[in-house]
Protein backbone atom coordinates (compact mmCIF):
# COMPACT_ATOMS: atom_id res chain seq x y z
CA UNK A 1 0.00 0.00 0.00
CA UNK A 2 1.15 3.58 -0.76
CA UNK A 3 1.10 6.09 1.69
CA UNK A 4 -2.18 8.35 1.39
CA UNK A 5 -2.84 11.95 2.01
CA UNK A 6 -6.67 12.51 2.45
CA UNK A 7 -7.84 16.02 2.28
CA UNK A 8 -11.30 17.93 1.62
CA UNK A 9 -12.01 18.33 -2.06
CA UNK A 10 -14.96 20.56 -1.60
CA UNK A 11 -12.51 23.27 0.17
CA UNK A 12 -10.98 25.77 -1.98
CA UNK A 13 -8.31 26.07 0.30
CA UNK A 14 -7.56 22.41 1.06
CA UNK A 15 -7.60 21.86 -2.94
CA UNK A 16 -5.84 25.15 -3.82
CA UNK A 17 -3.11 23.77 -0.92
CA UNK A 18 -3.25 20.04 -2.63
CA UNK A 19 -2.45 21.50 -5.47
CA UNK A 20 0.70 23.48 -4.42
CA UNK A 21 1.53 20.36 -3.07
CA UNK A 22 1.66 18.07 -6.42
CA UNK A 23 3.23 20.80 -8.12
CA UNK A 24 6.44 22.20 -6.16
CA UNK A 25 6.83 19.40 -3.13
CA UNK A 26 5.95 16.04 -5.39
CA UNK A 27 5.99 13.57 -2.69
CA UNK A 28 5.44 10.47 -3.30
CA UNK A 29 2.10 9.67 -1.94
CA UNK A 30 -1.29 9.53 -3.36
CA UNK A 31 -3.20 12.21 -3.07
CA UNK A 32 -7.16 11.80 -2.69
CA UNK A 33 -10.29 13.90 -1.82
CA UNK A 34 -12.39 12.07 1.18
CA UNK A 35 -15.22 12.60 -0.90
CA UNK A 36 -13.98 9.97 -3.18
CA UNK A 37 -12.55 7.31 -1.14
CA UNK A 38 -13.54 4.19 1.65
CA UNK A 39 -13.18 6.05 4.93
CA UNK A 40 -13.59 3.15 6.81
CA UNK A 41 -10.82 1.12 5.09
CA UNK A 42 -8.81 3.54 6.93
CA UNK A 43 -10.54 3.83 9.71
CA UNK A 44 -11.47 7.26 9.53
CA UNK A 45 -14.90 9.43 9.42
CA UNK A 46 -16.04 12.44 7.10
CA UNK A 47 -15.85 14.94 10.56
CA UNK A 48 -12.46 14.01 11.10
CA UNK A 49 -11.32 14.62 7.25
CA UNK A 50 -13.35 17.75 6.79
CA UNK A 51 -11.74 19.30 9.79
CA UNK A 52 -8.13 18.09 9.26
CA UNK A 53 -5.89 16.92 6.32
CA UNK A 54 -5.08 13.01 6.96
CA UNK A 55 -2.10 11.19 6.33
CA UNK A 56 -2.29 7.43 6.61
CA UNK A 57 1.56 5.83 6.35
CA UNK A 58 2.45 2.92 4.30
CA UNK A 59 2.08 0.61 7.11
CA UNK A 60 -1.78 1.95 8.05
CA UNK A 61 -0.64 4.49 10.81
CA UNK A 62 -3.10 8.15 10.64
CA UNK A 63 -1.73 11.31 11.04
CA UNK A 64 -4.10 14.12 11.22
CA UNK A 65 -3.50 17.91 10.97
CA UNK A 66 0.05 19.61 10.52
CA UNK A 67 1.68 15.95 11.79
CA UNK A 68 -0.32 14.75 8.44
CA UNK A 69 1.62 17.84 6.83
CA UNK A 70 5.00 17.19 8.60
CA UNK A 71 4.63 13.14 7.32
CA UNK A 72 3.56 14.05 4.04
CA UNK A 73 7.03 16.06 3.81
CA UNK A 74 9.26 13.45 4.74
CA UNK A 75 7.96 11.67 1.66
CA UNK A 76 8.73 14.30 -0.76
CA UNK A 77 12.44 14.74 -2.37
CA UNK A 78 14.83 17.01 -0.74
CA UNK A 79 14.97 19.82 0.84
CA UNK A 80 11.45 18.52 2.52
CA UNK A 81 11.90 15.86 4.24
CA UNK A 82 14.00 18.22 6.56
CA UNK A 83 11.41 20.44 6.76
CA UNK A 84 8.91 17.78 8.08
CA UNK A 85 11.90 16.64 10.34
CA UNK A 86 12.39 20.25 11.88
CA UNK A 87 7.83 20.24 11.88
CA UNK A 88 7.91 17.69 14.53
CA UNK A 89 10.44 18.91 16.88
CA UNK A 90 9.28 19.70 20.56
CA UNK A 91 8.52 23.88 19.94
CA UNK A 92 8.47 23.75 16.21
CA UNK A 93 5.27 21.01 16.20
CA UNK A 94 3.39 23.40 19.01
CA UNK A 95 3.36 26.20 16.98
CA UNK A 96 2.65 24.49 13.33
CA UNK A 97 -0.21 22.75 15.14
CA UNK A 98 -1.33 25.63 16.26
CA UNK A 99 -0.80 27.18 13.42
CA UNK A 100 -3.03 24.35 11.56
CA UNK A 101 -5.91 25.11 13.80
CA UNK A 102 -6.32 28.11 13.17
CA UNK A 103 -5.97 27.95 9.47
CA UNK A 104 -8.22 25.11 9.86
CA UNK A 105 -11.09 26.95 11.72
CA UNK A 106 -10.70 30.28 10.00
CA UNK A 107 -10.41 28.55 6.47
CA UNK A 108 -13.53 30.35 5.13
CA UNK A 109 -12.22 33.28 5.85
CA UNK A 110 -9.31 32.78 3.94
CA UNK A 111 -8.75 34.23 -0.12
CA UNK A 112 -9.87 31.34 -2.43
CA UNK A 113 -12.02 29.87 0.59
CA UNK A 114 -15.65 28.06 -1.21
CA UNK A 115 -18.83 28.00 0.62
CA UNK A 116 -17.70 24.38 1.80
CA UNK A 117 -15.19 25.79 3.60
CA UNK A 118 -17.30 26.96 6.77
CA UNK A 119 -17.26 23.81 8.54
CA UNK A 120 -17.86 24.13 12.53
CA UNK A 121 -14.41 23.31 13.78
CA UNK A 122 -13.19 23.17 17.27
CA UNK A 123 -9.93 25.13 18.00
CA UNK A 124 -9.34 21.51 19.52
CA UNK A 125 -9.91 19.51 16.48
CA UNK A 126 -7.89 16.94 15.09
Amino acid sequence: MRALLIFDGDCGICTASVNVTRRWIRPDVDIEPFQWIELERYGLTETQCALAVQFVAQDGQVSSGSRAVMAMLRTAPQPWPILGAIGDLPGVSWVADRTYRWIAVNRERLPGSTPACAVAASPHAA
